[in-house]
């Protein structure tokens, strides 16, 4: 889409916008002047799932690499939707990054208890490249962050912690004024908070190093030179350059009908029980570069070998997570009120 045309597109997205999330804005402020860990005149209007993991889902800030052939002139390191290319094989992936759109896309689940909101992101990259003999590649790359946010008889809470994937290392982070503090695991560093232009509220940011794609809190990992800026405002964009630093994102629930969990047992998108195939097809592995096979997880894949819960949990079982990895004052219901894993 040219600019003035996803100028107008935007604009005319922006009252439905507006209008879905004044609620949120309005809430923000109850939060923000309620005690912590007290509760308030529960809300009128109970948020669903998708509007809690849009009211907090990341503002996102994606390295991008342009040098070497594996790159595309950038283009490997957009996020998109694991079928950009209209079809749920992932071992042709890495063949159609540079011949199909790479439309602003990332997946969501949400598990919510009586007392708190989990809500994990999957940001999805058709290639994990590299330029270094050095290095490895891969076919398909998905990395994400759950993010934990209490109740407090607001429409949508307010946000407490977060724990992001970078490769097979998980960070955590608590937002400034936060009550949890460190548990089993220490706290990486603090959740910054933007205001995004698209709704006016804050949200979490997020970054994705080019290249391999780990993610962390801004600025755990950052833009270097060239990148592209993701807003989750509810249109699937393309980005127009290398360094475009307003894209629209939009999220896709991963149990909604025949998505991303309902295929979980198809073995044209997965190797194996949370894995994403991949093959050494195409140029990955060209000059001599090491191409592994089969190298992604889906979200109940993920796994930080060094620290508990197991493999998977964070997206699973957060509650159980959040518990091991923070120090919550407040109580923390580990019961889901449906679980649709």
């Amino acid at each position: 889409m040219n600019r003035p045309a996803r100028t107008a597109a935007r604009t005319a997205a922006a009252g439905v916008t507006g209008v879905a999330l004044a609620l949120g804005a309005a809430a923000a402020g109850t939060a923000a002047a309620a005690t912590p860990g007290t509760s308030t005149a529960p809300a009128t209007v109970t948020a669903s799932a998708a509007d809690v993991a849009q009211r907090w889902a990341p503002i996102h800030y994606q390295d991008v690499d342009q040098t070497g052939t594996n790159a595309l002139g950038g283009r490997s390191d957009y996020i998109a939707a694991y079928d950009f290319d209209g079809d749920v094989d992932a071992r042709n992936n890495w063949e159609n990054t540079g011949s199909h759109p790479l439309a602003a896309t990332a997946y969501y689940s949400v598990l919510e208890t009586g007392t708190h909101w989990f809500v994990t992101y999957m940001f999805f990259h058709p290639r994990d490249w590299s330029d270094s003999i050095f290095d490895t590649e891969h076919e398909n790359d998905a990395e994400g962050v759950m993010v934990a946010v209490q109740k407090d008889g607001s429409a949508y809470g307010v946000l407490r912690g977060a724990v992001t994937v970078a490769h097979s290392d998980f960070y955590s982070y608590t937002p400034s004024g936060s009550t949890w503090g460190a548990g089993a695991e220490t706290v990486d560093g603090t959740l910054q908070m933007a205001t995004s232009p698209h709704d006016g509220l804050a949200h979490p940011v997020t970054a994705q190093e080019a290249k391999g794609h780990g993610l962390k809190a801004r600025p755990g990992y950052d833009i270097r030179g060239d990148g592209v800026v993701y807003y989750p405002a509810g249109r699937a964009e393309v980005p127009e350059h290398p360094d475009d630093r307003d894209v629209s994102y939009r999220l896709v629930d991963v149990h909604a009908a025949g998505g991303l969990w309902a295929l979980r047992a198809d073995s044209r998108l997965f190797a194996s029980h949370g894995t994403f195939a991949g093959d050494a097809s195409g140029s990955c592995g060209d000059g001599g570069i090491s191409c592994t096979q089969n190298s992604a997880n889906a979200p109940w894949g993920w796994d930080d070998g060094n620290d508990g819960p197991g493999r998977g949990a964070l997206a699973t079982d957060p509650a159980s997570l959040a518990a091991n990895y923070f120090r919550v004052p407040e109580p923390l219901d580990r019961t889901y009120v449906s679980y649709p894993f």
